[in-house]
Parts: structure tokens; sequence; C-alpha cells
């Protein structure tokens, strides 16, 4: 690789010369810094900004751990952050955890040994002592979509246990009385909240059955597989309704409904939480709670750059948006 200091050989200046061209060119003549520049064009240099980022103690780079990229809502999340982050100046390292607590901690290891900025992470499980080891040497980290139970880290995130609640509120609405969650791990907190939530709404009607049926994963196949038992029972013990923990679960639940001849909403409403872009424009359009994800991105990324700025004397700060209710076809029929 070309370096500084054939830089200064090929312009006739020093390396000092050339850092002041790239660093503080304002100390530097108009012809002097002319013929460094075209020496740095004629040999192609390419500064090396993470070296000089590294011996200043932390780099321009914010990492960014999700629990599953596949899933559009971390997308729209990891979309915002990158353009906030950008504004300033930093780039966005995106991590996948794909709901491993194990790949989680690597991903840790990794951001702390590239020195950066700080961590946005939608943790795997409430298990937070790695994320506060990180914090005590130094890397701010704010939590993504989720809260910390004890409140000791910045957040961003979304009113499930409200958003549970809307959603079977409006199932029941539409005259569902047999509904479905199917949804997990309830490991993650996510789902445990939009799950509480709706077994609040349901509590609240005693002519009301809410039964939990749990997946191993947020994904299509996951909901594809669990609605696909629950739709071959006898349709006296089958359920009117299914709320999905995520958009990707009730795509799943779609499929598996359509595959078994039941026409939604006639035979089996479907409601998905995150309204990623495909809800809406699947076979029979999703009715699905909105999260506000590119928004939660560039929130967190404001709160990192707050707490990075101020140091210790930085108060933990907790951002709550809440979900919005999109109708469509799944539910209320057209």
């Amino acid at each position: 690789m070309v370096s500084v200091r054939d830089v200064a050989v090929a312009a006739g200046v020093s390396v000092g010369t050339v850092s002041n061209v790239l660093n503080r060119p304002d100390l530097v003549a108009a012809s002097t810094m002319e013929r460094v520049n075209a020496a740095i064009v004629d040999l192609g240099f390419v500064r090396n900004d993470a070296a000089r980022q590294l011996r200043a103690g932390r780099s321009r780079s914010i990492g960014l751990i999700v629990l599953d990229v596949g899933n559009p809502f971390f997308t729209d999340v990891a979309r915002g952050a990158e353009k906030r982050a950008g504004d300033d100046g930093f780039s966005i390292l995106l991590g996948n955890s794909d709901e491993s607590s194990v790949r989680e901690a690597s991903y840790l290891d990794l951001f702390e040994e590239q020195r950066v900025h700080g961590v946005l992470i939608s943790p795997a499980s409430d298990d937070l002592p790695r994320l506060h080891r990180a914090r005590d040497r130094g890397i701010p980290v704010v939590l993504v979509d989720r809260e910390a139970p004890d409140r000791s880290f910045s957040s961003v995130a979304v009113d499930d246990i409200a958003g549970g609640r809307a959603a079977v509120e409006h199932l029941i609405e539409t005259g569902r009385r047999r509904i479905a969650f199917v949804g997990g791990p309830t490991s993650i907190r996510q789902v445990a909240d939009r799950l509480a939530g709706a077994r609040i709404a349901a509590s609240e009607r005693a002519e009301v059955a809410l039964e939990y049926v749990p997946t191993s994963s947020l994904t299509v196949r996951a909901g594809v597989e669990a609605t696909a038992a629950l739709v071959a029972r006898h349709p006296s013990h089958r359920p009117d309704a299914v709320f999905a923990a995520n958009d990707l679960v009730s795509i799943g639940a779609l499929q598996a409904a359509l595959a078994a001849g039941l026409r939604p909403p006639d035979d089996l409403a479907i409601v998905g939480y995150d309204d990623i872009d495909f809800a809406e424009t699947t076979t029979v359009p999703l009715t699905s709670m909105r999260q506000p994800a590119a928004l939660i991105g560039s929130t967190a990324v404001d709160l990192l750059l707050g707490e990075a700025s101020q140091g210790e004397g930085f108060e933990p700060q907790q951002v709550v948006y809440q979900p919005e209710l999109v109708v469509r076809e799944s539910t209320v029929a057209s």
C-alpha cells in the first residue's frame, strides 16, 4: 500500500507536511498543497482513517446488533440509525445475533476490539451483565426496541404491552372469541410484552379465550408450522383469530390458512406486529401494529451520541413510542 512517506517523497516535502495537508490544511501554503494533492492522486494514496481514529481512542463507527437481520423491521431500524449517524460523520457496523445470546456476545467482543464509539443493541434476553461490562469500559450502550428491566441503560422502545392489548381488543371488536397468540420464545422481551398485553385484553371479556402457541423463532416458517397445526383441528376447537408476535409470523399464518382452504378474515382473522412493507402487499393485506422503525433507529443514535459526549455524568433516558393499529383485509373484509 502507498504510505504517507511515499507521498512525501513524490511531492518533495516532509511527512509532517503531508500530515498537515490531510489534517490541518490551513497550515499549508497553496503551492505545497497542490504538489501534495497531485502526488496523492498520482500514487493512488488512501488515508488510513481507521488507524488514526484508533490512536485517538475511538473510531467513528457505531455498532448495531439486531435480533434478525432478515426481518424488514430491523432493516428499517438500521436505515434510520445509519441516516442519523451519517449526519454526524459516523458509520454503522451491523451485527445479526439471530436471537442467540452467544452470537450477541461475540459481536460485543468484536465491536469492543474495533473501539466503536458506542453500541446499539436489541438484546436476545434480559441477561445484561455483558452490556454493563462494555459500558464500564467506556463504551456507551443504548437498547433498541426494548427497555432495560432496571432502566440502567438508555433505551428506545415501543409500548408492546399496549400494542398487544390493542391488537386483541381489535379482534374482539370484530367478533372474535377464540384467539391464538403465535410467536416466541418469550425470553425475547418484545414477545413477552405483546403476549402480556394480549392476555390483559382477553381477561376483560369472560367469553374470550386466549391460547398461547409458542414458536422457537419469529420467522415465516415458524408461523406456517404453528398455524398449520391450529387450522388442522376440528372447526369447533379451531381459533377464529391469530395474533402473531411479528409480521413474519403473521405472513406464515396467512400462508397456512390459505393452504388449508380458509378464507381470511371470514374463517380466520390475522393480526401481525411491526407493519413491514410486505404486510400491505400479501395476497390478503395484513392488519398490523405499526412501529416507527426508522425513528427508533435515529433516536437511539441521538441518545448514544449524547451519552458519549457527556460521559459519566449522563443520566440514562428511556424513550417510549406508542404503536399504531393499521387495519386491513385480514381482519375486516373490504
